[in-house]
């Protein structure tokens, strides 16, 4: 099929079409890679524009799966609704190591695997079960439960195997997401993993002592800058840090025991909360925080770190395989060279860490909802969990595997120790608009396009807007 230009059908939906075709036809098999956009410019005589706009309308239309730094997929799901193959259809975020270890849990099972990228991953969802093709089993970030739970899209755990939530789950997984899962009477998800926000040092630059309180990080910060001749500390700020930024910054909030939501209203508009952006902006002024961090992907921090462009970084624990890889460190040997602690107090809070992470859930719509039960149960079997957890630094959500792995393995000791004092994101069926709303708050402060007062002012603002609570000032 030949392109024409000028006619009254645009170009660009042209190729959507005949990209559609080849892949309808299995040109691209079940789950291939579609050739880059280079690639098609070059094969049809097109500039980029047309291609770029072909190829986002088929990604938000589900047919394909786009993967930053990986290329253009197939998505399987979209392809073939296997509903009477016994094939179990799995979404999960563009992690390399969710796929290895469901395949080798769960060997007898034949797994379709679709990923997308960790920004994409709500709305790939919340689209395939708006077009009545969600998957089996899902790999979602927890914050998401709430929403999803009160939109009716997941299916409680009890209709499948209440003897296996009330025997295992409830018996030996770690809390505070045990209970917190447990919306409307049922069990909702299984946490898949967990981990804690804090911030990741250099431990040569740190050598006489880490901060513990926010005056200690201002002076030391200040002293580091004179000689370090660039930013000390970065953090994830950017549209393309997206959750990650929140899961930073509420840390923060939390280390001057500030809260974005109460019980039944906004409490983000306190002092706590104007403190800890007056924080940043100092930090920004002494040259200590640079504004750059507005540009920052997710995984920019962590990589400075290792290349020693800064001494200090805000992040999560689960980035200490991300941190070995860029410093060329075995991932035993990376906590050698870099450490990992909570965020220092602020004067209204203390030494704080924010515990997150991932879960596994059914969805309503499932095909296939009792072998999806039967993998969920396989992959977070003790064995499997314990040997999984080694490789990635993650803390596993089982007690089983935490008392397995911390005898040998001090970074995950030390971790684990700090999930006790940790606290958790705002639980709102509304989280993810909420959060574009403080990812919007903390890059006003950090472009000084707004005071730190007007910024959390007009946060908690929007944020009541969202969810309906009214702000308690």
């Amino acid at each position: 099929m030949d392109l024409t230009q000028g006619q009254p059908i645009p170009v660009y939906y042209q190729l959507k079409t005949l990209l559609t075709e080849e892949i309808l036809s299995g040109v691209y098999g079940t789950d291939g890679r579609l050739p880059t956009e280079h690639e098609l410019c070059e094969r049809f005589g097109l500039s980029r524009t047309p291609v770029t706009h072909a190829l986002t309308d088929l990604a938000a239309e589900g047919v394909v799966l786009r993967r930053r730094r990986h290329g253009t997929f197939v998505n399987p799901h979209w392809l073939a609704r296997r509903a009477d193959s016994g094939e179990v259809r799995v979404l999960m975020p563009a992690f390399d190591r969710w796929g290895p270890h469901l395949r080798a849990a769960s060997p007898t099972v034949r797994l379709s695997i679709a990923e997308t990228e960790l920004n994409d991953l709500h709305a790939a969802f919340v689209r395939a079960v708006a077009e009545g093709r969600a998957p089996d089993l899902a790999i979602l970030d927890s914050v998401w439960v709430a929403e999803f739970a009160a939109s009716g899209f997941l299916r409680p755990l009890e209709e499948l195997d209440s003897s296996w939530v009330e025997n295992e789950l409830h018996r030996d997984f770690l809390e505070p997401f045990v209970n917190a899962h447990r919306i409307g009477g049922g069990t909702q998800a299984v946490q898949a993993e967990m981990d804690v926000a804090g911030m990741w040092y250099d431990r040569a630059a740190f050598a006489g002592g880490v901060p513990h309180t926010w005056r200690e990080l201002q002076e030391t910060g200040r002293r580091l800058a004179d000689t370090q001749g660039g930013p000390v500390l970065v953090m994830p700020v950017g549209p393309s840090a997206d959750e990650f930024a929140t899961y930073c910054l509420v840390a923060l909030l939390a280390s001057n025991a500030a809260r974005v939501l109460g019980p039944d209203m906004v409490t983000l508009d306190s002092p706590a909360s104007v403190d800890a952006m007056r924080l940043l902006r100092a930090l920004v002024d002494d040259k200590v925080l640079s504004t750059g961090a507005v540009g920052h992907d997710r995984d920019r921090p962590i990589q400075m770190l290792a290349r020693r462009e800064a001494l200090m970084v805000f992040g999560g624990s689960y980035e200490a395989p991300t941190l070995a890889r860029y410093a060329g460190l075995d991932l035993d040997a990376v906590t050698d060279v870099f450490g990992f602690m909570p965020v220092p107090a602020g004067p209204r809070g203390r030494f704080s860490v924010l515990v997150g992470g991932f879960v596994y859930c059914i969805p309503r719509q499932a095909k296939q909802p009792a072998a999806a039960m039967e993998v969920l149960k396989n992959a977070v079997t003790g064995p499997a969990t314990a040997r999984f957890f080694a490789r990635t630094g993650q803390i596993p959500p089982r007690r089983s595997a935490v008392a397995e792995l911390v005898g040998r393995s001090p970074f995950h000791a030390f971790t684990a120790g700090l999930l006790g004092d940790a606290v958790t994101r705002p639980v709102t069926p509304a989280y993810a608009l909420v959060s574009v709303q403080l990812r919007a708050m903390l890059e006003a402060v950090l472009t000084a396009r707004l005071s730190p007062e007007h910024a959390v002012s007009r946060a908690a603002d929007l944020i009541s807007a969202v969810t309906g609570l009214p702000v308690a000032h």
